[in-house]
């Protein structure tokens, strides 16, 4: 009985309308859309070359454009790369478990990757006149990222368990 109660608990929180994530993954598909346009992206990049094309007298890029380039690359990566595989599942699982599942393997991706850091760190000659940091110190932020992602990856893994746990039996 209690498991019926729950569906139609669902189904009529399903009937309210659309959520705010709903909302925003329309209007990312209307613009992804719109971009197409060649007016329209004739104006994005007039906008973008009036904001983050800012040269000095040399002809070099400022300080302030390279700042602003990299906060956005770093923002859309973000939204790219891990809510993409969020919205898929959402669609899928919902709104909850989704979380979970794409936070889990969001830090457990980043273990990976920081620890491939920490094994294969840059390496090669250096300039003579270039005194940089040693072996040891370039790996110690790949180090801390690696720790700081298996802490995020097991809460997520404790939390999946504990959601699982929640779920009445079919």
């Amino acid at each position: 009985m209690a498991s019926l109660r729950t569906l139609r608990q669902r189904l009529v929180e399903d009937e309210r309308g659309l959520s705010a994530l709903e909302w925003f993954g329309i209007f990312a598909a209307i613009v992804s859309i719109i971009v197409f346009i060649p007016a329209v992206r004739s104006v994005l990049g007039a906008a973008f070359d009036a904001t983050l094309g800012q040269k000095d007298d040399n002809g070099d890029l400022t300080g302030t454009a390279i700042a602003l380039r990299g906060i956005l690359i770093t923002i859309v990566s973000i939204v790219a790369f891990v809510g993409t595989g969020f919205l898929l599942l959402y669609t899928n699982l919902g709104t909850r478990l989704a979380f979970l599942v794409t936070g889990a393997a969001t830090f457990g991706w980043m273990i990976v990757g920081s620890i491939l850091f920490v094994v294969y760190a840059p390496r090669g000659l250096r300039p003579a006149n270039l005194q940089g940091l040693n072996s040891f110190q370039i790996r110690i932020p790949a180090i801390a990222l690696t720790l700081a992602s298996l802490i995020l990856f097991l809460m997520f893994v404790a939390a999946l368990d504990r959601y699982e746990k929640e779920q009445p039996e079919i």
